[in-house]
């Protein structure tokens, strides 16, 4: 940092912090807001409770693809995960004793939806959905990825009879045991509700548009023995987050996305082939799963069992296209009527959208939704020219993949609050990132993005309008780097 932002202030300003949501990021913030001894904080969550996306995903299976004792926070680590890969319900109970344990649900404000963000006279004014207003000198955006579900447009949806729901809005009431279900969608939840519904479901028709690569995976229960041990030190339970075999994983599979072509790629691919190959004996239904793309082209899934769960009396894997939803079930291409009495989407999530559709006004009136117009776009996924103190966790071209996103937010904390200080310290009243720093930033991401195997053919959600990859495509070295302190000649600090 350059002499203007390491002098030594004369005070410290009072400042209004707002964070948007109440999910992983937003719980961080506020933690880590009270820490700093900011004094007056608000947390609007949409919704009634705390958890994000864990929230509102409830259905059968759900289980978290990151090994529990890395998906922690680092300052609480949690001695009675139940297993390596937890139960979604799991995750859920952390984060609401995690709020609790460290006093934060008097900054919550909940069941208030933001509607619009509006950077006026130097400050943000805030509207929310019920007609309450705020005003902030600081925004956070901790809005997440996926939370606005992707609804297929599937002709004669609305015709059906039975229950239909998207998977992340999942109707409890609906009973399951000898029901007909159809599953749409076959990403990590279609992969996890057919697994937990073979043998329960009279009938499971999974509906199969692209094959998926499916890695390996155990997981098994912590003993009584081993959560004792993880109670009694904290030593050892803080190394599990930091487990030599996970982090050598995770460095194996960073260098394989950033070359479609490494020697690592190639390792990854052949241990999944190589599972589908001693799974599958039936030649036909192993061809219907075998992908024609390449390995973690589309999100890498791991599962310990679904090829067992597909290959149960009960379930069905259906690649004829879809031609029309029935008042009794769904009609494939080639005719066929697969009569159903509940039928799922698990269809994903609209992943561009972050805190939109929220109205956010930037500086002289620039519209977020005209700066995103081609793309989704932020300075090191947290900052964005014309939109002054205002910075977002797990925003766009941020890592993603198979990692914990509480590492990331937690690394991108340490950036956006040295950014912080340099308002609350005097400094200067307002800080955005430079267009130049964004267009450079965003110009060598592209080109590097193109590279990786997330741009090697196949279409996921990991592709932005223009078919470019919108994640990180560096390592996560260099990541943890960017993140350790901002360079600030790429930032703009003004006293307007």
């Amino acid at each position: 940092m350059n002499e203007q932002t390491t002098r030594q202030p004369h005070s410290v300003k009072p400042l209004r912090v707002v964070v948007m949501g109440a999910g992983m990021a937003g719980i961080l913030a506020g933690i880590k807001l009270r820490e700093a001894g900011y004094g007056s904080v608000a947390i609007y969550e949409k919704a009634a409770r705390v958890g994000g996306t864990w929230r509102e995903n409830t259905y059968p299976g759900l289980t978290c693809d990151v090994p529990s004792h890395a998906y922690t926070y680092s300052f609480e680590p949690n001695p009675d995960w139940s297993r390596v890969l937890p139960p979604g319900a799991e995750v859920q109970a952390y984060f609401e004793r995690t709020v609790e344990k460290y006093g934060i649900s008097d900054m919550i404000r909940f069941n208030e939806e933001i509607i619009a963000c509006v950077f006026e006279q130097g400050r943000w004014n805030l509207t929310m959905k019920s007609g309450l207003r705020d005003t902030a000198d600081i925004i956070i955006a901790a809005t997440g990825v996926l939370h606005h579900p992707s609804v297929p447009d599937i002709k004669g949806l609305p015709a059906f009879e039975g229950k239909a729901f998207h998977s992340s809005h999942w109707d409890h009431s609906v009973p399951l045991d000898g029901a007909r279900v159809g599953v749409v969608g076959n990403g990590s939840t279609g992969v996890q509700i057919v697994s937990a519904l073979a043998g329960r479901a009279s009938k499971v028709s999974h509906f199969q548009r692209t094959a998926q690569w499916i890695f390996p995976v155990e997981n098994p229960y912590f003993t009584d023995e081993q959560k004792a041990a993880f109670r009694a030190d904290r030593a050892l339970l803080h190394s599990l987050r930091y487990d030599p075999t996970y982090l050598s994983n995770v460095e194996r599979f960073t260098n394989a996305i950033l070359d479609a072509d490494s020697p690592e790629i190639r390792e990854i691919e052949a241990i999944a082939l190589g599972h589908l190959e001693r799974s599958v004996p039936d030649p036909a239904l192993r061809a219907k799963l075998r992908p024609d793309y390449r390995v973690a082209c589309k999100r890498l899934i791991y599962s310990p069992d679904y090829y067992q769960a597909i290959q149960h009396p009960n379930a069905a894997l259906v690649t004829d296209g879809i031609e029309c939803v029935e008042a009794k079930g769904i009609r494939t291409r080639d005719g066929k009527l697969h009569e159903l009495d509940v039928l799922v989407l698990a269809t994903g999530f609209k992943a561009d959208q972050f805190m939109r559709p929220m109205n956010v006004v930037g500086r002289d009136g620039v519209k977020l939704n005209d700066v995103w117009a081609k793309r989704p776009r932020a300075y090191l996924a947290v900052a964005i020219p014309g939109f002054p103190n205002f910075f977002m966790l797990n925003g766009p071209t941020g890592p993603v993949g198979n990692f914990s996103l509480i590492d990331i937010a937690e690394q991108q904390w340490q950036y956006v609050s040295q950014l912080m200080d340099l308002v609350r310290n005097g400094v200067c009243n307002e800080v955005e990132a430079t267009q130049a720093a964004l267009d450079d930033y965003d110009q060598a991401r592209i080109a590097a993005a193109r590279k990786t195997v997330f741009g090697s053919g196949c279409n996921s959600w990991y592709l932005d309008a223009e078919g470019v990859p919108a994640t990180w495509p560096w390592s996560q070295a260099r990541f943890r780097e960017a993140m350790a302190a901002p360079q600030m000649e790429h930032y703009t600090l003004s006293n307007a």
